[in-house]
């Protein structure tokens, strides 16, 4: 059966996300979107996914996250950054090199350097996408992706945190009132979290590191309070 019939504003919504989807292998931000649109909240945003979802030009994965249809995905699958790149298992290794006095070169095949090499702990790492521009002076920014890991947060660990349905990535800092959560970008503000609320705070996650065009980057370590 074909799909309902999309209003113009549902058809424009969507073929923004199709051609964002198609050109980044990723979907664009809530911010994005809001942006493109001038929706006011990104209420506006979770409206006409759901609606797209309805009318069966979305659908829901195994996350519980919204895709495109089968139909709208291009059937070539490329890596995130890299166009017309062949996938690897991992980084070869292709010998021994001296750090110290100068030696015979020992050329060998020792395998590879994979994610579970970087991130030993990798069945527990989830990412999430940036948007924003508050820990910029971390070197975390705007579109790079943040790894994040179940894990304890020390004070003065970079993690996320969801209150009040609204998440951040900060600096989390514990005191007696609550939690105060540092940027990293002078043009924001600390964000405090009373005990009256504190009740709905959830820590989502531990940062471990983020993933950009330039490369993999590991935990920024806490700096002293």
């Amino acid at each position: 059966m074909d799909n309902v019939q999309l209003t113009s504003k549902q058809k424009k919504f969507l073929d923004y996300i199709i051609t964002y989807r198609d050109e980044n292998e990723i979907w664009p931000t809530y911010r994005e979107i809001a942006d493109t649109f001038n929706f006011r909240s990104p209420n506006s945003v979770t409206q006409n996914l759901q609606s797209l979802l309805k009318k069966g030009y979305l659908v829901k994965t195994d996350d519980n996250e919204y895709e495109l249809h089968n139909r709208y995905l291009k059937k070539k699958k490329q890596s995130i950054y890299m166009d017309d790149e062949p996938t690897y298992g991992g980084i070869p290794i292709k010998g021994i090199i001296s750090a110290g006095y100068l030696q015979e070169a020992v050329e060998a095949n020792l395998g590879s350097i994979t994610l579970q090499h970087l991130f030993p702990n990798l069945n527990r790492i989830f990412a999430l996408r940036i948007s924003g521009q508050s820990m910029k002076n971390t070197g975390i920014f705007d579109g790079d992706f943040v790894l994040l890991m179940d894990d304890d947060i020390k004070d003065g660990d970079i993690g996320a945190v969801m209150f009040n349905g609204e998440t951040s990535l900060k600096r989390i800092y514990y005191g007696p009132g609550g939690l105060r959560l540092e940027p990293a970008n002078e043009e924001y503000s600390d964000i405090h979290v009373e005990p009256d609320i504190f009740e709905e705070v959830k820590i989502i996650g531990k940062y471990v590191g983020h993933v950009n065009k330039t490369g993999i980057y590991k935990t920024i370590h806490s700096k002293a309070s």
